[in-house]
Order: C-alpha cells, then sequence, then structure tokens
C-alpha cells in the first residue's frame, strides 16, 4: 500500500489544507479575438490606402515592387488634384510634398489619374513634381487581363 501525504485516513491531522489558486490563464480565447481582428485588419487595409475615386487606365505591365509605403498623388476626372486625400492645387503640391517628406526626395510617389481626363494634365502634374526634385515618380494603371485588341463583330 502507497503512502499519500494528502490522505489522512479520514482522520483530520490538525492543519487545514487551504485551496491554492489557480495560476494558469487560458490564453485560447484571447487567441481566438486576436486572430479575428487579425482577419478584419487585412481585410479592411487595402479599402483604407487611398479614398478619392479614380477611374484607372489599363496596363498589361506588372506592379512595381517596393518595400516602403508610397505616397500617392490622384487626378480625378475633373482635373482636380489630391494627395492622399488633400485637395490641392497645382502650385501647392511641391510645397506640400516637401513638408510630408522632410526633403527627402527619394520617397516613391504615384500618380493615379483618370482615363477620362486629357494626358496634358497628368503630365504637367508629373513635371511638376519632377521639376521639384522627386525623381522616383510613376503612374498607376490597371492591369489588364486578355488580349489587348477587340475582337470585331462578324
Amino acid at each position: 500500500m502507497a503512502f499519500n501525504p494528502k490522505f489522512s485516513g479520514g482522520f483530520t491531522v490538525g492543519k487545514r489544507q487551504r485551496r491554492q489558486p489557480m495560476s494558469e490563464i487560458n490564453v485560447t480565447p484571447m487567441v481566438d479575438v486576436m486572430l479575428v481582428l487579425l482577419v478584419i485588419f487585412m481585410v479592411t487595409a487595402p479599402m483604407l490606402t487611398v479614398g478619392v475615386t479614380v477611374d484607372l487606365p489599363k496596363t498589361k505591365a506588372a506592379a512595381v515592387p517596393g518595400d516602403d509605403e508610397p505616397l500617392a498623388i490622384s487626378i480625378d476626372a475633373e482635373g482636380k488634384i489630391f494627395l492622399q486625400e488633400t485637395l490641392l492645387d497645382l502650385e501647392g503640391l511641391v510645397p506640400r510634398l516637401l513638408a510630408i517628406t522632410a526633403n527627402n526626395q527619394d520617397v516613391r510617389i504615384f500618380v493615379r489619374g483618370d482615363k477620362t481626363i486629357d494626358y496634358g494634365r497628368v503630365m504637367e502634374v508629373m513635371g511638376t513634381v519632377n521639376s521639384a526634385g522627386f525623381r522616383k515618380v510613376a503612374l498607376i494603371t490597371e492591369h489588364m487581363s486578355g488580349p489587348s485588341f477587340k475582337k470585331r463583330a462578324k
């Protein structure tokens, strides 16, 4: 017969045993909540990039890889210029860019021009940004699916 020190054979020994507090924390519910929040943020983050609605032209070129978040200049169908979501005129664009980038001219800047506006307006904005010393200026387009030509109706 084995000896169990906690079992006194039905007799009380003199000391009462206190209940020890449970020192373990169940982290499973916390992990579940964190995973749900992660999924929510992953789904909503791409929708929050730029809030100006622009109908982009299509291209077959692949996206340019990058490691930092670029600034976005948007030009809507009416020719209005937006830096991120702030409406600006052409003269106020460069001072605002210099203030945001702290005169760091190696920042990537993406220009999003609506496909219905005049090509000259997009080039005017790109030229203004380029003449201020920013060299990493690129156009954003939508990726085309399928061939670039349309079939003729017979």
